[in-house]
């Protein structure tokens, strides 16, 4: 059971990219499950086909604790038998987020969801955050694998270094390891050509170049997948290509970051920093 984590920017289409991915792994005949570390509850609902699923923590709190769940109430099946679940997370403006991410993979660890014959667990994480209890895919050696969704927008490519310094600090540690960037194309000059060479400067990879296609967008209106919405279409081929070359990927790397200079240098030699400017 290879168990990997996706992380990256805020609003870089982490979520989009991983539902896709698992669909098309699953269309291929992977046995799969994606667990939801973000407290928007939102990486599931284009394999599930509904707007948010029940979380642990929302669960546990109207049952009293999360002892009183049962796994069938927390753990759906959706498109080709992909199994879900979704931590959930605190009130808003009470406790701790990522306390929900370490209760809910406890509370599935303990219940079996980690079944047999289960090929992939994908974890989607929240945003750009490598520390504390959003880090513990990682930190507590669960996902050995990290995918990076990035663009060649600035922020994205800060993200993206910043979540490589998360992930040297624990392979130190532990056995994660990066296995490259995923480039979720915003049509950025260059852009294929910039997120190649950032990732070189990582030690890493640019494992699949996706680009910009709007039938995304209208697959998720419907709350589905390309892979299941329109199945002919290249934007699901796309997904099925890294589908594929994430099965077959085993070059997994100790991360080197960039400083803050190296970083700025490399987005001037491409023009970016002057554009995001202008």
């Amino acid at each position: 059971m290879r168990q990997i984590a996706i992380y990256g920017k805020g609003g870089i289409g982490k979520s989009t990219t991983t539902q896709n991915t698992v669909s098309a792994l699953a269309e291929a005949g992977h046995k799969c499950m994606i667990v939801g570390c973000d407290p928007k509850a939102d990486a599931t609902r284009l394999i599930l086909h509904k707007k948010a699923q029940n979380t642990v923590m929302d669960m546990a709190r109207e049952r009293g604790s999360v002892e009183d769940l049962e796994i069938e109430e927390v753990l759906l099946e959706g498109f080709l038998g992909v199994r879900c679940a979704e931590s959930g997370g605190p009130e808003p403006g009470v406790g701790c987020a990522g306390r929900g991410v370490i209760t809910a993979i406890n509370f599935l660890e303990e219940n079996g969801a980690y079944a047999e014959g289960t090929d992939f667990v994908f974890y989607d994480v929240l945003g750009d955050v490598v520390c504390g209890g959003f880090a513990m895919p990682i930190r507590e050696g669960k996902a050995k694998e990290i995918y990076i969704v990035t663009s060649g927008e600035m922020m994205a490519m800060y993200a993206a270094n910043n979540i490589s310094r998360g992930i040297l600090k624990y392979a130190q540690s532990g056995g994660v390891r990066l296995g490259g960037l995923i480039c979720n194309s915003r049509k950025v000059d260059k852009e294929h050509e910039l997120i190649s060479e950032l990732a070189k400067k990582l030690g890493t990879q640019m494992i699949h170049f996706v680009p910009r296609d709007n039938q995304v967008q209208r697959a998720e209106l419907r709350r589905m997948t390309v892979v299941e919405y329109s199945p002919e279409h290249a934007q699901a081929g796309e997904y099925r290509a890294l589908a594929k070359k994430i099965a077959e990927n085993r070059d997994l790397v100790i991360p080197t970051p960039l400083s803050m200079d190296e970083l700025e240098a490399l987005m001037m030699d491409f023009g970016i920093l002057e554009n995001e400017v202008a």
